[in-house]
């Protein structure tokens, strides 16, 4: 078993920045490739951003590319998203999940572990 808790959502305002966190525990952190997904009420959960185990690869949804970034440690079993200029259309609860398939994948179903969830709210 993995668990995730993600921490660091909030309220920003439109063009501002939000840095989401999600903490691992269980299993080597090492041996998954991480993602963040984010879904808003009434959609499907969408992909935003993923890693590979050992970070040298990313990967981003067209609509966060040049605007948010992830990165991992491994040594403190973490990954994080840093979200700049940011957008109303950001807003959604954001998740982390954790997938032994590699390097990263942009499906949920990949994923065997995920968070509870964070919210995001960006006001225009």
């Amino acid at each position: 078993q993995v668990q995730l808790v993600e921490s660091g959502g909030g309220l920003a305002q439109a063009g501002g920045s939000l840095r989401l966190s999600c903490a691992a525990s269980g299993r080597t952190f090492s041996n998954y490739a991480m993602g963040w997904f984010r879904q808003a009420p009434g959609k499907e959960r969408e992909f935003v951003a993923a890693i590979s185990r050992n970070g040298d690869s990313t990967y981003y949804a067209d609509s966060v590319k040049g605007r948010f970034t992830i990165s991992r440690d491994n040594a403190k079993n973490t990954v994080t998203l840093q979200m700049n200029s940011l957008k109303p259309e950001d807003t959604a609860v954001y998740y982390c999940g954790a997938s032994i398939s590699g390097p990263y994948s942009v499906r949920p179903v990949a994923y065997n572990y995920w968070g509870q969830g964070t919210q995001v709210t960006v006001s225009s």
